[in-house]
C-alpha cells in the first residue's frame, strides 16, 4: 500500500513522460530572511508554475500562503530542516517538522538538509536515517539535499565530493537527491553514474547570466541528471515564468540552451 502511495505522490512532483523535474525551492526565508521574490509568496508560486515547474518547496508555516485558487497545479515539497545564518552554527540543520505534519499539511513530498563534514554531520545522518524510515512508513517521497561543508572540504563543488554526497543520500533511502553542480558534463556524469536513485542540481549563489543558468541545466541532463532544484536564480530571476519555460524546453523536450533563450529575448 505504501509503494503504491509513494508512486502516486512522486507523479505529483516528477514528469512521468520525461522521468525529470523542476523543482523550485522557496524555503530560503528561514534560512536569510524574506529576501526579494518569497516575501509574496503567491505571486511568485503563481509565475513559476504557470512556467512549468513541476514542484516547489517550502516551510510547514507557508503552505497557506502559497494556496492561489487557479492557475496551473504544482506539486508541494514541505521541508524538515531549518538553520539560519545568525547562528553561529549555520551548517548545522535541525528537524523542525515530522512527515506525518507534512502530510496533514498536505506534502506530496517532504525533503531534507544534509551537510557532510560539518561538525555536526552524526546528528544530521541520525535524522536522515529515521526520517527515510518514516517516508517508507507513510509511502511519501523524500527529496535529500546533500552537500559536502566542513573544516576538511576546501571545494564544496569537487566531483569527489559531490559524487560522495550524492550516494550516501541514495544509501540512506532518499528518493531524489539535490548536490551541485560539478562544472562539466564528464565529471557530473560520474555523480549521476555512482548514485542510484534521480539526482537534481543546485542553483548555487545567484548567477547574472541566463545563458550560464540554462547551460549547466543542459549539461547536466545531457550527462544524467534528473533536473533541477534551483531556488534564487529563478524566483530573483527578473522574469521568472520565462526562465522556467527555458528550462522546461530543455529539462522535458530535450531542447538546445539557444532555443531556451528565447523564451527570455522579449525582455
Amino acid at each position: 500500500m505504501s509503494n503504491i502511495g509513494k508512486m502516486i505522490r512522486f507523479e505529483r512532483i516528477f514528469n512521468r513522460s520525461t522521468g525529470r523535474t523542476i523543482i523550485v525551492p522557496m524555503d530560503h526565508g528561514t534560512t536569510v530572511g524574506p529576501i526579494d521574490g518569497v516575501i509574496d509568496m503567491k505571486a511568485t508560486i503563481q509565475k513559476v508554475a504557470n512556467g512549468g515547474a513541476n514542484a516547489i518547496v517550502e516551510h510547514k508555516g507557508l503552505v497557506e500562503e502559497g494556496l492561489r485558487g487557479s492557475g496551473p497545479d504544482i506539486g508541494l515539497i514541505i521541508h524538515l530542516s531549518a538553520s539560519t545564518c545568525l547562528s553561529p552554527y549555520p551548517n548545522a540543520k535541525t528537524l523542525v517538522c515530522s512527515v506525518e505534519e507534512a502530510i496533514k499539511l498536505g506534502a506530496d513530498a517532504v525533503s531534507i538538509h544534509l551537510n557532510l563534514g560539518d561538525a555536526d554531520e552524526k546528528e544530521m545522518l541520525y535524522d536522515f536515517g529515521r526520517v527515510s524510515a518514516e517516508c517508507r512508513t507513510w509511502g511519501i517521497p523524500l527529496l535529500a539535499m546533500c552537500y559536502a561543508r566542513g573544516e576538511k572540504i576546501k571545494n564544496s563543488y569537487d566531483v569527489q565530493f559531490v559524487k560522495h554526497a550524492a550516494r550516501v543520500g541514495g544509501e540512506l533511502g532518499a528518493d531524489i537527491v539535490k548536490v551541485n553542480y560539478t562544472g562539466s558534463p564528464e565529471t557530473f556524469h560520474e555523480v549521476t553514474q555512482g548514485c542510484n536513485v534521480p539526482v537534481v542540481i543546485a542553483g548555487g549563489e545567484k548567477m547574472d547570466s541566463d545563458r550560464d543558468i540554462l547551460q549547466i541545466v543542459k549539461d547536466s541532463v545531457d550527462a544524467g541528471g534528473a533536473g533541477l532544484s534551483i531556488g534564487r536564480n529563478v524566483f530573483q530571476h527578473r522574469d521568472p515564468e520565462g526562465l522556467v519555460k527555458g528550462m522546461h524546453h530543455i529539462v522535458h523536450e530535450k531542447g538546445s540552451v539557444e532555443e531556451a533563450l528565447e523564451f527570455l529575448t522579449a525582455l
